[in-house]
């Protein structure tokens, strides 16, 4: 019975009067605060319990309403210690909007998840997220809209690289992605039943995004074949977004060692000692030939009358840096600063590219606050964050003060040990 009071409330908060004006802005919490219970505006926690309340409720715009205030908090906070208590609850309300929600509802709620696994880090929660919503997702991604589609690629990418314990979880997503982007029997698939250019692009840079969890050796070439000559392919498409999508996946395979196999009989490291196998090598350096000639085509290309001038520029420097890449070994090195000199994020790997690229526009203005302070992406990254910049002038002085007295104290200390040994080595002197 509390419990049905404590929704009522929400739905008194998120009746659609109020819906319309929440749902035309969803950029700052302190336009969502519409119960005008004034004493309770500055409690984060207190609007987000008020938001999972609006989630239990019938009203699908209710729902909607309440997911962007949701969406609009996680992205503009790291809620740990508020996921740590109220990730079940907020995950059970999620798939529920994506199993009987609107095409909006679906997307909003895939992000929701996306987001809740972000903040919760790896760990249980994660996995337990990926788990029950994988299935979920799946299905979701064959009805509703591009953009649904879409938000719900990105969503499984974000779970999977978060919460999979191993390869073959990792595999389970990665497959699901990959028959979005090459739908099982090719042939019988009309083109009402492709994906869009769009869907295309996004289902490989999630595809792509994943694939940099998976280590060189853990890679079976045969197994990756079909994806390799596949992508060679969608590199000669129209549209440039794919291209692109697929020469960033590209890069990857070159870093993973997959298209620069070579044939040894001494080889120590892989036995090359039957038919099929040396077919495998001939075959990836068939594939590397042709591919190198489209990256440096690719490279090279002339804009024409009326080309998108952006894109095509977009373009020439991603396949510029993988023709390097590939000539030379020259690494796409990135340094991005996160909030001061001290602070700066570097990448110097195609797989660490992918993931900065992906998670910048995932977490999109959310993504300077979750590298300050999410330990995830610290971890990702592989990076500190230097906290005393964030002090004010009186803290910094205080947090100086602190580590000159620990260290004066730690002098003194091994100061009267040093006189203590010195005194007992005397005493045995004398004795």
């Amino acid at each position: 019975m509390g419990k049905s009071n404590r929704r009522k409330a929400g739905a008194d908060q998120f009746d659609s009067s109020d819906a319309d004006s929440v749902s035309s802005t969803s950029t700052a919490l302190s336009e969502l605060t519409l119960a005008n219970e004034t004493e309770h505006v500055n409690s984060l926690e207190f609007v987000l319990d008020k938001y999972i309340d609006a989630l239990y409720e019938k009203r699908g715009s209710t729902r909607e309403t309440a997911l962007l205030g949701l969406l609009d908090a996680f992205e503009g906070h790291v809620l740990l210690t508020y996921v740590e208590n109220k990730c079940i609850t907020l995950l059970q309300q999620y798939i529920n909007s994506i199993k009987k929600g609107s095409t909006k509802e679906i997307c909003l709620a895939s992000r929701a998840i996306g987001l809740l696994a972000i903040t919760a880090g790896a760990g249980s929660n994660a996995h337990e997220i990926m788990e029950e919503s994988v299935p979920q997702l799946s299905r979701a991604l064959k009805r509703g809209s591009d953009a649904c589609k879409i938000s719900v690629l990105d969503c499984l990418a974000v779970i999977s690289f978060v919460g999979a314990n191993d390869l073959a979880e990792t595999e389970t997503s990665l497959k699901i992605m990959w028959e979005v982007i090459r739908p099982k029997s090719v042939s019988n698939v009309g083109p009402s039943k492709r994906p869009s250019s769009a869907v295309l692009a996004a289902a490989i840079s999630t595809w792509s995004f994943l694939l940099t969890t998976i280590s060189s050796w853990r890679i079976n070439p045969d197994t990756w074949k079909e994806s390799i000559s596949f992508l060679s392919t969608l590199l000669e498409v129209d549209d440039r977004s794919v291209r692109i999508a697929a020469g960033e996946a590209i890069a990857l395979f070159f870093e993973l060692g997959i298209l620069d196999m070579s044939y040894s009989e001494e080889s120590d490291v892989v036995n090359f000692n039957n038919e099929v196998k040396r077919r495998t090598v001939t075959y990836m350096q068939s594939m590397k030939a042709k591919i190198s000639g489209q990256i440096y085509n690719l490279s090279m290309e002339a804009g024409g009358k009326g080309a998108d001038k952006k894109n095509l520029n977009d373009q020439r420097d991603l396949f510029q840096k993988i023709w390097d890449f590939v000539q030379v070994g020259e690494r796409p090195e990135v340094s991005l600063r996160i909030s001061s000199k001290r602070n700066i994020l570097r990448t110097s790997t195609w797989s660490q590219l992918i993931q900065l690229n992906f998670l910048k526009r995932y977490l999109g203005r959310g993504f300077l606050k979750h590298a300050q302070e999410n330990e995830l992406l610290h971890d990702v990254f592989e990076y500190t964050v230097d906290k005393t910049e964030s002090l004010s002038a009186k803290e910094k002085k205080i947090s100086r003060s602190g580590d000159e007295k620990g260290r004066t104290q730690k002098l003194n200390k091994d100061r009267r040990m040093a006189q203590a040994r010195k005194q007992g080595h005397l005493i045995a002197q004398d004795a």
